[in-house]
């Protein structure tokens, strides 16, 4: 219990520390600025607030395309310059990425190099050249083969993913489907690009050694006499009930045999994402339920994850089983929907709980000492409605006891709610 008390006040303390200023200009860009001594660098972060969930069959894989296009230079910059000025200034962790709900551009610099990125990624948001778009559209032809048309989890993932969402665009591969890449259009890219890679649409987050006071001005000259740009339609596509437990079993020679259960679960506004991180913890880790039994005892895995994965508007909850050479997909699956049974009819017992507890206020102390993390989490949980989401998700737990695991248990592991896949090796 004293080691309980010490991470609590702990975490608190970090909580209390992590001061963030928000700012939004008037033509939308909003600003979260986290002042931290801790080191002489600065983690940048622009998110775009486009990607799969704002596209159709037809045009899927758009927003990824952009994410490549926009390093292809600028009216001022030569393609892969932006690049290079990166590294040359001492950047690190210089990347960007697509997800369902985002475009975004990360990279930490030396304090006395953050105006370098404020100058970039404004000349970017305005004046993007599109260039070897074709060449390009080859490229990203390409790492669909080889992310997910080649690997055998690749297109089963794919799959599993499109019967989780019947209505919900989250359904839509954000890398595209095969032959929406190859018919996509440099005119289409730019409109969407001229429309909505603007201020009223994107998040801008420093964390690190800056001066907020000093910051703040730099951004609005940069930034501030950009057009607010055009705001995407409102999604009003709502979730319909699953009509019933749904299958899919994929069989091939390199396939590495395993068992996958996922469920639907609320909007990461909902309280029951807490309960269902509780949840998480018992089941998974090598201390967890599943491992104890499918690896442990029944020697039929060799490794085994639970993953709840919050998200706007709907999230899931993901239970993986990789199942040992000629081990048996019914056997493991029966013994993961006993587990789960256990955890609708039983109380999670105190001390399973509070360890739960104690690994997640651990985890929330570690994410807040590293500055890259705290950047692109606060921009993360913005996007879904707000950043102080994550700096209050430890102390959101304190409200979760036994019985709310257990009711959300009941609530959403159900086989009515499930999406069941098989991996089989011929």
């Amino acid at each position: 219990m004293r080691f309980l008390l010490i991470l609590l006040l702990t975490t608190l303390a970090f909580s209390q520390d992590i001061k963030v200023r928000k700012e939004v200009l008037p033509n939308g860009l909003t600003i979260l600025l986290y002042e931290n001594k801790q080191a002489p660098t600065v983690a940048c972060r622009l998110f775009y607030l486009t990607g799969s969930v704002h596209e159709n069959p037809g045009n899927s894989g758009l927003a990824h395309m952009l994410e490549h296009m926009l390093f292809k230079g600028t009216e001022k910059l030569k393609p892969d310059e932006l690049w290079s000025a990166y590294q040359e200034a001492g950047g690190t962790d210089l990347n960007a990425s697509t997800s369902d709900l985002m475009t975004a551009y990360f990279v930490n610099l030396p304090r006395n190099k953050v105006e370098l990125f404020l100058w970039l990624e404004a000349d970017r948001m305005q004046n993007s050249i599109l260039r070897d778009f074709k060449s390009e559209r080859d490229v990203v032809r390409e790492e669909r083969r080889m992310r997910y048309d080649d690997p055998p989890r690749g297109r089963y993932r794919e799959t599993l993913r499109t019967m989780i969402y019947e209505a919900y665009p989250y359904r839509i591969p954000t890398i595209g489907w095969p032959s929406s890449i190859e018919n996509l259009t440099q005119e289409s890219a730019e409109e969407h690009y001229k429309k909505y890679y603007k201020p009223r649409n994107a998040i801008l987050v420093f964390a690190g050694d800056f001066s907020a006071d000093s910051l703040l001005p730099k951004i609005q000259d940069y930034f501030g006499n950009i057009p607010a740009g055009e705001p995407f339609p409102e999604i009003h596509l709502k979730e319909p009930a699953q009509a019933g437990e749904k299958r899919l079993i994929v069989r091939r020679n390199d396939a590495t045999p395993s068992v996958d259960i996922i469920f639907k679960t609320p909007s990461v506004t909902d309280s029951a994402i807490y309960a269902l991180d509780i949840a998480e913890g018992v089941l998974n880790g090598r201390s967890g339920r599943l491992y104890k039994r499918l690896v442990e005892e029944e020697k039929l895995a060799t490794s085994v994850s639970a993953s709840n994965s919050p998200n706007k508007a709907i999230s899931t909850f993901g239970i993986s089983v990789a199942l040992r050479p000629g081990a048996s997909h019914a056997k493991a699956e029966a013994i993961v929907w006993e587990e789960l049974e256990k955890l609708k009819k039983e109380l999670v017992n105190k001390r399973e709980f509070q360890k739960v507890i104690n690994n997640a206020y651990a985890a929330q102390v570690r994410s807040l000492t590293d500055l890259s993390e705290v950047a692109t989490y606060l921009a993360w949980y913005e996007m879904y409605g707000s950043y102080n989401i994550y700096l209050n998700w430890a102390k959101s737990l304190e409200s979760v006891n036994r019985e709310a695991v257990q009711s959300a248990a009941g609530n959403y592991f159900t086989r009515s709610n499930a999406v069941i896949g098989w991996m089989e090796n011929l």
